[in-house]
C-alpha cells in the first residue's frame, strides 16, 4: 500500500474548518480504494503564526515542506490584522516560487444539482492554465520620492521558458480533453508583453496540429464566459489573467466557495500544492457555515495527480450526488452547515457503486 505524506497548512479563516473536513473525506476514499493512505502532518503557518512570530512560516519552511510529497493548504488571509502583501508573499507565494509550481491549473464546470446564475450555461466544462512564476506577479519594481512626486512601478516579466511551458502543457490537456485551446491576450494594448505572448502561442501551436486553437483578448473572453462558457475547453492565461479569469468561472458555477485549484511543480521534483480559490473569509470564519466542496474538490485533484484519477472521480461523484440531493451551504441557497455537507458527501461515498 502507498502512503502519500502530505503536509498540511489549514492556514486562516475558514482554512481550518474546510481543511479537516476535506482530510475526512480524502481518508474515507483512501479506505475504500485500498490501495494507498495518507500520512498528514499539520503546520500552524499563516496570519496567526505571523502575529506570533512576526513571519507567516519558520525560515526553514521550504525545506521542511520539501519531505512531503505534497501540500494541502486551506486559506491565506487576515487582512484587518496582516496586510494581504506580507501573508501573501510571506507563505502562499513563497511556497509556489520555491517549489517551482509554475503551472495553476483551475477547473470550472456546472455540476450536478447546481444552478449556475446564466441563463443557458448549457453544462460548460472549463480549464484554466495559468502560468503561476512570473508575468504581472513578478517581484519587479519600486517605489520612490513622496507626496505628489510618488511613483510606484511594477514590471511585468514574461519568458519563453516559463510561457513556453504553460502553453505546452495546455495543449497536452487539451489532447485528452475536446482538442481546443483558448489563449488569453491583450496584444491590442500591452505592446510589448502580449505580443511576445503571442508569439509564443503561435509557435507551440504548430506542434499540435490535431489540437484547434484561438486567441481572445482577456475583455472579450471575459464576457464569452458569461455569454457562452460552454464554447471553451482549456485556456491558457498569464498569472493575472488566470486569476481574474478563474474566479469569474467560479461565480458562473455558482460560487466561488466551490472551485479548487493546483499549483503544480509538473517536472515532480518537489511537492506540488492543492488549494482552493477562495479565501479565508473573515466574516463567516468559526461559524460553521462555510462550503467545503473547494476544498474537497481540491482533495479530487490532489488524488488525480497521485495517479488515483478513479478515487477522484469518485469524490466528485459523492459532491455532485449531494448537491443533487439538495444538501447545500448557504452560499449556494442552501441551509445545510459544513458538518452537514461533509457527513453526506461521505455517506456518498460508501454508497456509490463506481469501480474503484
Amino acid at each position: 500500500m502507498n502512503t502519500y505524506k502530505i503536509a498540511v497548512i489549514a492556514g486562516d479563516g475558514i482554512g481550518k474548518e474546510v481543511v479537516p473536513a476535506a482530510i475526512e473525506v480524502l481518508d474515507e476514499v483512501a479506505k475504500l480504494d485500498g490501495s494507498f493512505q495518507f500520512e498528514w502532518t499539520y503546520f500552524p503557518w499563516g496570519c496567526d503564526y505571523y502575529l506570533e512570530h512576526g513571519v507567516m512560516m519558520p525560515e526553514d519552511g521550504l525545506e521542511t515542506l520539501k519531505q512531503y510529497d505534497q501540500i494541502f493548504l486551506g486559506a491565506v488571509g487576515m487582512p484587518e490584522l496582516v496586510p494581504d502583501h506580507i501573508s501573501l508573499w510571506g507563505l502562499l507565494i513563497k511556497i509556489r516560487r520555491g517549489m517551482k509550481q509554475s503551472i495553476n491549473v483551475r477547473p470550472a464546470k456546472l455540476l450536478a444539482g447546481l444552478e449556475s446564475p446564466l441563463k443557458n450555461p448549457q453544462n460548460f466544462d472549463i480549464t484554466v492554465v495559468r502560468e503561476n512564476s512570473e508575468g504581472e506577479y513578478s517581484d519587479s519594481g519600486g517605489r520612490m520620492h513622496s507626496g505628489s512626486d510618488e511613483i510606484a512601478i511594477q514590471n511585468a516579466v514574461f519568458t519563453r521558458k516559463a510561457t513556453e511551458r504553460a502553453m505546452r502543457y495546455a495543449f497536452e490537456l487539451a489532447k485528452n480533453s475536446k482538442g481546443h485551446v483558448t489563449s488569453a491576450t491583450k496584444s491590442n494594448g500591452l505592446t510589448y508583453s502580449m505580443p511576445f505572448w503571442d508569439e509564443v502561442f503561435d509557435d507551440v501551436k504548430k506542434d499540435y496540429p490535431e489540437v484547434q486553437s484561438v486567441s481572445n483578448h482577456i475583455d472579450a473572453l471575459a464576457a464569452f464566459f458569461v455569454m457562452k462558457p460552454h464554447a471553451f475547453n482549456v485556456i491558457v492565461a498569464s498569472n493575472l489573467f488566470g486569476d481574474i479569469l478563474t474566479d469569474l468561472g467560479g461565480a458562473i458555477m455558482g460560487s466561488i466557495g466551490i472551485a479548487p485549484a493546483a499549483n503544480l511543480n509538473i517536472e515532480r521534483e518537489y511537492p506540488s500544492m492543492f488549494e482552493p480559490v477562495h479565501g479565508s473569509a473573515p466574516d463567516i470564519a468559526g461559524k460553521g457555515i462555510a462550503n467545503p466542496i473547494g476544498q474537497i474538490w481540491t482533495g479530487k485533484m490532489m488524488l488525480d495527480f497521485l495517479g488515483h484519477s478513479n478515487a477522484g472521480d469518485r469524490v466528485l461523484n459523492a459532491i455532485e450526488t449531494t448537491l443533487a440531493s439538495g444538501i447545500k451551504t448557504g452560499d449556494l441557497g442552501g441551509t445545510a452547515n459544513l458538518e452537514e455537507v461533509k457527513n453526506a458527501i461521505i455517506e456518498n461515498l460508501k454508497n456509490d457503486t463506481m469501480i474503484m
